[in-house]
């Protein structure tokens, strides 16, 4: 929607918006969050709202992972890629200690650390390649669809399709070999796990720094901005990269202390599709993933019981809200079909690879590498080689590959 007044909208500082939709998905937000609160307790109802924080953040600074890490591949441009990674060392700088302490609320606390094998390379991979037809990643297709996007729901259908196949084999890639979990924090202290991932991200950062400048001399200069952090530039966006990147972190933590778990996102999506297909008469629960204690526990409950599932809510919903307020809710449904197999292709992809890999863009890479999680490297080395080969093969489905717009 353009700053001009329209019957649809609302000027409000300087700035107009989707008055109507507007109203709409913040009386549905709140509605959810106290449905969310009676039906299991205010701690579910934090949770929910923490996703809200996520999914509006996460929509004003269009952050994703899936156009950042082309953007590298095809242009040589690395400023998001940095942005991820400083986000992810702002949270390691209180994951690792917060977790060396184990309870410092009170409460027990557990990292994003899982084992190290050939199930996290091959699902890790295959969810690279998948991010790229599909158009986005694990918190990218949720904050997409809460904005619109009609082609990022079918890759989110497929996605979930993808997770649930992802639990039936996932007990026959743990066969292949495999390290077990392995914590930078447990196995060279706090201070040592600190310095191994802030060198470690450091390192790549420098890559991409030494990447950028030899194909073009310097590094990006931005565009003009807007400036300040006034309530136009707080509803309407753009957010600035850096400072969303640490804002997100935060959210992290406090997702961390609350849960007792850092930010995830597909376990959810693997839920909500074993109970879809529960109510197909498919025995899921016969499966030996979902007989595992924590998996039976949530197929047991309401997803509403589940942490991932209602921050996947809250995303979504935050998100349209961060639209609406913009003046950019706008739901499109004409794609072409070969842009629309490519979203179903990937959507299966990725949920399979993550059921693989323990975890997508946020469970295993910002998440496990904030916890010291040696398999959240492997999966960031895996994924990145994957997402390249997707690059390359986007032409094929008639979107844009390694060629500059």
């Amino acid at each position: 929607m353009s700053e001009a007044s329209v019957s649809t909208g609302s000027k409000v500082p300087g700035f107009t918006f989707d008055k109507g939709p507007a109203a709409v998905i913040a009386i549905l937000f709140v509605i959810v969050a106290v449905l969310i609160s009676r039906a299991v307790d205010i701690h579910q109802g934090v949770l929910y709202g923490l996703g809200g924080l996520l999914g509006f953040a996460l929509y004003h600074a269009s952050f994703g992972f899936t156009g950042g890490w082309r953007r590298f591949s095809v242009e040589r441009r690395g400023r998001a890629m940095r942005a991820q990674l400083l986000m992810i060392g702002v949270a390691a700088a209180a994951f690792i200690p917060l977790l060396a302490i184990g309870s410092p609320l009170g409460t027990p606390i557990v990292g994003a650390i899982a084992p190290v094998g050939v199930s996290v390379v091959v699902g890790a991979f295959m969810f690279g390649l998948g991010m790229q037809l599909g158009g986005g990643c694990g918190s990218g297709t949720l904050f997409t669809v809460g904005g619109g996007s009609a082609r990022m729901l079918l890759t989110l259908v497929f996605f979930i399709i993808g997770a649930v196949i992802g639990t039936a084999h996932l007990p026959m890639w743990l066969e292949f070999p495999s390290l077990p979990a392995m914590s930078l924090g447990r196995e060279f202290g706090i201070w040592g796990g600190l310095g191994v991932t802030f060198g470690g991200l450091g390192l790549i950062a420098l890559i991409t720094i030494w990447v950028e400048k030899r194909a073009h001399g310097s590094l990006e200069t931005l565009a003009h901005q807007p400036t300040g952090v006034g309530l136009r530039r707080l509803l309407h966006g753009p957010w600035p990269l850096v400072a969303t990147g640490v804002l997100l972190a935060g959210l992290n933590v406090a997702t961390l202390l609350t849960a007792g778990h850092p930010w995830s996102i597909t376990f959810g999506f693997g839920l909500w599709g074993a109970k879809i297909a529960q109510g197909f008469g498919i025995p899921v629960e016969t499966w030996e993933f979902w007989n595992w204690a924590g998996p039976a526990k949530a197929l047991s409950n309401s997803v509403l019981a589940d942490n991932t599932s209602v921050m996947n809510f809250g995303i979504v919903i935050g998100a349209a809200l961060a639209a609406s307020l913009a003046g950019k809710f706008a739901p499109r449904v004409k794609e072409p079909f070969s842009s629309l197999l490519a979203a179903a292709i990937g959507g299966i992809l990725m949920g399979y690879g993550a059921r693989l890999a323990f975890g997508c863009n946020i469970g295993a890479f910002f998440s496990g590498i904030a916890s010291g999680s040696l398999h959240g490297w492997l999966w960031f080395v895996a994924a990145f080689a994957g997402s390249w080969i997707g690059v390359a093969l986007r032409p094929v489905f008639g979107m844009d590959g390694f060629k500059k717009s």
